[in-house]
C-alpha cells in the first residue's frame, strides 16, 4: 500500500506563489519577523467553536460575528461547558531552511487560542445572549461564506508567543539564543493528565522557535434535532458530554504562519467533526442513517458486514479533521499573502481509546513496562515514493517536463544513456533493469536517500498541512498536490492492556528522534521514572530531560552529545503523557 489516497484529478492550487530564487523560502538571518495579526484575516479563515466550519459547496453559511481583537479574550462561562484548554494553543514563529528550497517566507494572520473559549458546541443558531457577547467585537467575514460590514481598521501585529502552558511568570518571552536554556511546564499550570511538556529552540536555524504544541480538554455534546439552541441548554445535561483529551505538536517550515493557525485550529476542528458523528458514536453499531432512520431492512446488515464500529468514526472524524484545517490553512494563506506549511501530529483519548493522527515526521511511542509500542509512522518522500510516483504516471503533467517520475540509485548522466541501469516505478516494491533513455537524466521527482531524501527536490516530508503556496524554485511546479494533509491514525485500546504507573504516551517533533532512536528513549523514561518515583513534577522533568539529551552541551560551537556525536541543532518538543492515572469521560 503506498499510505494515502490518490486524487482523481489533479488539483490547481490557487492563490500567491512562491517567489523564485528566494532559497528555502526562509527570511534572510535578521530580517524583521512580521509577526501575527489578529483581526480580520484570521477570521475570513478561522470560524470560532460557535460557529460552522467553513462550508462545503452548495452549503448555506451564517453570518459569525467576532470576537474583539484584543489580547487575550475569554467570554463568561456558558452552561454546559465546551472546548477548554488548560494549556491552549501555541502560537510561535520562525524561519527554517530544513524543509524548504522554495517560497519566500513572510508572517502570518493569529487569533488568541480557540481552546481558551468556553463556547457552546456549534449548532444551527447561536443563543440571543451569546450572540451579544461575541458581537462586542463586530461581525467577520467567514471563510466562503457570509460576510459582514466592510473592513475596520487594519489589524495589529500580534507578539511573538511560546506555548500559553509556559507563559506562567515569564511571559512569552523567549530564552537568550546563545545557551538554548530547555523551558518546560511546572505545578503552577498543571496540563492535562498531569502531562509534561518541554522545549528548546534551534541552534540559529531560524529566528525563532518553530515549534508549536497546544493540548485542551474537548467536551461534545450530541445535539437533539428540532431543539432550539435555549432548549437545548436547559435540556442537556452535563452527562450528555463527552469528554476527549487532546495533545498536538506542529512543526513548521519555510515560515511560521502555518503552524501558527494549525495549533489555534485543528482542536476545534476536531470537535466539530466528532460532533457531526457523536449520534453514531453512541451507538453498539453506528446506524447507516444518522438519524435512525432505515430505508433498508437489510442496512444493519450492511453496516455489519463492512465491519463498521464507532472506532472507525472517530478515525474518519480525525481525517476529516485535518482535511478542514489544511483547507482553512490554504484560504488564510492566500487571503494574506503568506507561505509556509507545518507537520501535525495529534493525541486524542476518547471513549477509552488513544488515537494517534500523524501527518509528517514527528513520532509519538507508547512506553510500556515491558514493550514499546510506535503509534505513528513517518512520511517523507521515501516511505511514500510509490504513492507520489502513482500520481506522476496519472497526471505526467504535473511535472511540467522538468522531473522523471523513476528512481535510480543515483542521479543519471549522459553517459548511461543507452544502458541498463537499475531503476523502480510506482507499482514496484523490489528493482529492475530498464535501458535509460534522454528522458531519465532529468532530476528524479524523489531524490536522495534517509533525512536528505527530499520530493522534487524542496521537500523533506510528504505530509502535513499548508504549503499550497510552494512550487519549486525557478520552474511554474506546484508542489501541493503531490503532498497529503491526510493523517495515519492508530488506537491503543486501553480495555485490552494493564496500564502500569510508569507507562507513558512520548509525543516529540523530528528534532528529538533525528538523535535519539525508540530503544534509548525508553530506556531513559523507565530508568528516570523509577529513580523519582515520589516526585509529583516527575513527567515534567522527564521532558525537559529528554530535551536535554537531544539537545547535548555545547563544545566549542558545536552542540555534542555526550557519546561525542553530534547533537540536535533543530527545534525540539517533547510531550510525556502519563496513561495510568488517565482522566475518564
Amino acid at each position: 500500500m503506498w499510505g494515502g489516497p490518490t486524487p482523481a484529478e489533479p488539483r490547481r492550487w490557487g492563490g500567491a506563489r512562491a517567489a523564485r530564487g528566494k532559497g528555502t523560502g526562509a527570511a534572510r538571518r535578521g530580517a524583521p519577523y512580521r509577526g501575527c495579526r489578529s483581526g480580520e484575516s484570521w477570521l475570513r479563515s478561522a470560524p470560532f467553536p460557535s460557529a460552522p466550519a467553513p462550508p462545503r459547496p452548495g452549503q448555506e453559511t451564517a453570518r459569525q460575528a467576532a470576537p474583539p481583537a484584543s489580547g487575550d479574550w475569554n467570554p463568561p462561562p456558558l452552561p454546559g461547558g465546551a472546548a477548554t484548554a488548560p494549556g491552549g494553543g501555541a502560537a510561535t514563529g520562525g524561519r527554517s531552511r530544513r524543509r524548504h528550497r522554495g517560497g519566500a517566507a513572510a508572517g502570518s494572520a493569529l487569533r488568541r487560542p480557540l481552546a481558551e473559549l468556553r463556547v457552546p458546541a456549534p449548532g444551527p443558531a447561536m443563543s440571543a445572549e451569546w450572540l451579544r457577547r461575541l458581537r462586542r467585537g463586530g461581525p467577520a467575514e467567514r471563510p466562503g461564506g457570509a460576510q459582514g460590514p466592510g473592513p475596520g481598521p487594519p489589524p495589529a501585529a500580534l507578539s511573538y508567543r511560546r506555548p500559553k502552558f509556559l507563559r506562567g511568570g515569564g511571559g512569552g518571552e523567549e530564552s537568550p539564543r546563545s545557551g538554548r536554556a530547555v523551558r518546560g511546564t511546572g505545578p503552577e499550570r498543571p496540563l492535562p493528565w498531569g502531562a509534561g511538556y518541554a522545549e528548546v529552540i534551534n541552534a540559529e536555524k531560524s529566528e525563532f522557535n518553530e515549534d508549536q504544541a497546544a493540548c485542551c480538554q474537548i467536551s461534545i455534546r450530541r445535539r437533539e434535532p428540532g431543539l432550539e439552541e435555549e432548549e437545548e441548554w436547559l435540556i442537556l445535561c452535563s452527562t450528555q458530554f463527552l469528554t476527549g483529551y487532546y495533545w498536538a505538536l506542529f512543526d513548521g517550515h519555510g515560515g511560521p504562519e502555518a503552524a501558527i493557525i494549525a495549533s489555534n485550529y485543528l482542536h476545534y476542528c476536531i470537535k466539530q467533526k466528532l460532533e457531526e458523528v457523536v449520534g453514531g458514536i453512541t451507538e453498539a453499531c453506528p446506524p447507516m442513517h444518522l438519524s435512525g432512520r432505515c430505508v433498508c431492512d437489510s442496512d444493519p446488515q450492511f453496516v455489519e458486514e463492512k465491519h463498521i464500529h464507532a472506532e472507525d468514526l472517530v478515525v474518519g472524524a480525525l481525517e476529516n479533521a485535518f482535511q478542514e484545517c489544511d483547507e482553512v490553512i490554504g484560504q488564510e494563506m492566500e487571503a494574506t499573502n503568506q507561505r509556509g506549511g507545518c507537520t501535525a501530529l495529534a493525541a486524542l483519548y476518547f471513549q477509552g481509546k488513544l488515537y494517534v493522527a500523524n501527518a509528517g515526521d514527528s513520532r509519538a511511542v507508547l512506553v510500556l513496562k515491558d514493550n514499546v509500542v510506535p503509534m505513528s509512522c513517518e512520511f517523507t518522500p521515501e516511505t511514500e515514493r510509490q504513492r507520489i510516483q502513482h500520481l506522476a504516471f496519472l497526471f505526467p503533467k504535473l511535472l511540467d517536463g522538468e522531473f522523471t517520475r523513476f528512481e535510480f540509485p543515483r542521479r543519471l548522466k549522459g553517459d548511461d544513456v543507452g544502458q541498463k541501469v537499475l531503476y523502480r516505478d510506482y507499482f514496484m516494491e523490489g528493482w529492475g533493469y530498464k535501458t535509460v533513455e534522454k528522458a531519465d537524466l532529468k532530476y528524479p521527482l524523489v531524490h536522495g536517500h534517509g533525512k536528505q531524501a527530499r520530493l522534487l527536490g524542496t521537500l523533506a516530508v510528504s505530509r502535513g498541512l499548508g504549503d499550497h503556496q510552494l512550487k519549486v524554485i525557478d520552474t511554474n511546479i506546484e508542489v501541493k498536490p503531490f503532498l497529503s494533509c491526510i493523517p495515519k491514525v492508530n488506537v491503543f485500546d486501553f480495555a485490552l492492556h494493564d496500564i502500569k504507573e510508569d507507562d507513558v504516551l512520548i509525543m516529540a517533533t523530528d528534532g528529538l528522534w533525528d538523535v535519539l532512536s525508540n530503544k534509548e528513549v525508553a530506556h531513559m523514561v523507565r530508568s528516570f521514572l523509577a529513580e523519582n518515583r515520589t516526585d509529583p513534577n516527575r513527567f515534567s522533568e522527564l521532558a525537559k530531560c529528554l530535551v536535554c539529551r537531544a539537545r547535548g552541551k555545547k563544545r566549542g560551537h558545536q552542540w555534542m552529545l555526550d557519546d561525542s556525536q553530534e547533537a540536535s541543532y533543530d527545534d525540539i518538543s517533547v510531550f510525556v503523557i502519563p496513561l495510568h492515572n488517565r482522566d475518564e469521560d
